[in-house]
């Protein structure tokens, strides 16, 4: 186990690199989930607009 993390000597690349993917991919999500939140309330606000004015 212990060659394994060791990554054949190259461990100070390889694991900082899998955090920093795994950082992006996670706030890349966060960031699509908060714009659809956003989205979907301006939806409601245009629908609620809509359904007063008729």
């Amino acid at each position: 186990m212990k060659e394994f993390l060791d990554m054949g000597g190259y461990a100070a690349f390889v694991w900082p690199s899998y955090a920093i993917t795994l950082a992006v991919i996670a706030l890349n999500v966060y960031w699509a989930r908060r714009r659809l939140t956003q989205a979907r309330a301006a939806a409601r606000r245009r629908i609620a607009m809509h359904e007063e004015g008729a």
